[in-house]
């Protein structure tokens, strides 16, 4: 195992674009959540209509409500760690290193193991960026003594969670396609305008089976911030429902990476 996560790390550190990655993910975690309290929260709560509704509801970016929506806002932008994870396991295939670290005496599983570790450390790099970013936003906007800071941190273990799940998903477009630019576009299809309509037909037209989509499971792992939600009654009630999916998302990441040990394990090198 210690093997396997040096060479992981050996890969990453010679990979430019994971620190490219990595260097716009670290400016669009606090940037986009900034811009959203300054120019979304903060608007609203200027407006007449609003505004009053607003102030009778606890700010989301204080503690302990900071802990989750900054991992609401942050959880958009799962696509950019997945276009790390997809290029990842392509290269693999373009420059044959999987071949490689078979014939160097690695199993077809610890090939797969490999894989991941690397979506683990990714999310594990995510979680630390989220943690960072919430912690801070928190700070600015709570008092200073604050008793209740730490309440909201069971989000931290979800938001990893989820981000593990989705980069998971990606790293199985990837196996299965093989081709990077091929299966950047068929995830990023997905993610962006096919599952959120086929979530919002499924709503409507099905009975809410919309809710066991492979990337809406694990979004459920964290509700929409207060903001969102005017009634308290109705947001306590979505945040309950984030328990059982819980057990989703750890089903469906059996499933992905069963699949994918079964899909490298079956395929000529």
């Amino acid at each position: 195992m210690t093997n396997l996560i040096k060479t992981e790390w050996l890969k990453m550190k010679k990979y430019p674009a994971f620190w490219w990655m990595l260097g716009i993910v670290s400016l669009s975690y606090p940037g986009m959540n900034y811009a959203i309290y300054a120019n979304g929260y903060k608007d609203q709560l200027s407006d007449k209509t609003m505004g009053p509704i607003l102030q009778l509801l606890p700010n989301p970016f204080t503690f302990p409500d900071a802990w989750q929506t900054v991992a609401f806002i942050s959880s958009l932008f799962v696509f950019l760690p997945s276009i790390v994870v997809i290029m990842f396991i392509t290269n693999e295939y373009t420059y044959k290193t999987n071949r490689q670290n078979i014939i160097d005496g690695w199993s077809r599983n610890q090939f797969m193991l490999s894989k991941m570790i690397d979506v683990v450390i990714i999310s594990i790099i995510i979680t630390l960026l989220y943690i960072v970013t919430a912690f801070v936003i928190g700070t600015i906007n709570s008092d200073p003594v604050n008793e209740h800071s730490w309440e909201g941190t069971k989000y931290i273990s979800l938001f990893f969670l989820q981000q593990f799940s989705q980069l998971s998903l990606a790293l199985l477009i990837a196996l299965l396609v093989r081709k990077a630019f091929i299966a950047l576009g068929v995830f990023l299809f997905y993610f962006f305008p096919l599952e959120p309509i086929l979530v919002q037909i499924a709503k409507k037209k099905a009975n809410g089976i919309g809710e066991y989509f492979p990337l809406e499971i694990s979004d459920r792992l964290i509700p929409f911030p207060r903001w969102f939600i005017r009634e308290e009654s109705e947001w306590k009630a979505v945040v309950a429902q984030s328990d059982i999916h819980i057990l989703y998302t750890v089903t469906l990441l059996i499933v992905t990476w069963g699949i994918c040990f079964l899909v490298n394990k079956k395929r000529d090198l």
